[in-house]
């Protein structure tokens, strides 16, 4: 039987979603994002968590 392996995931554990942008504040990630993250594809896990850091970087600049 083969081994299952991890799926990658952002996730910090700081579940809020901001209303200024609906990005959590924790990981970065919209509602969809979060809610569909498992049945998206490693290609498509990457191409979000890629533009994450400049995601969080904004919400920072706002005071999100």
């Amino acid at each position: 039987m083969p081994l299952k392996t991890a799926i990658k995931t952002p996730c910090t554990s700081v579940c809020s979603l901001a209303p200024e942008s609906g990005l959590c504040r924790g990981c970065g990630r919209s509602r969809d994002e979060i809610a569909g993250w498992i049945r998206m594809s490693d290609a498509e896990r990457d191409r979000i968590m890629a533009a994450l850091p400049e995601r969080l970087a904004k919400m920072e600049g706002i005071g999100a």
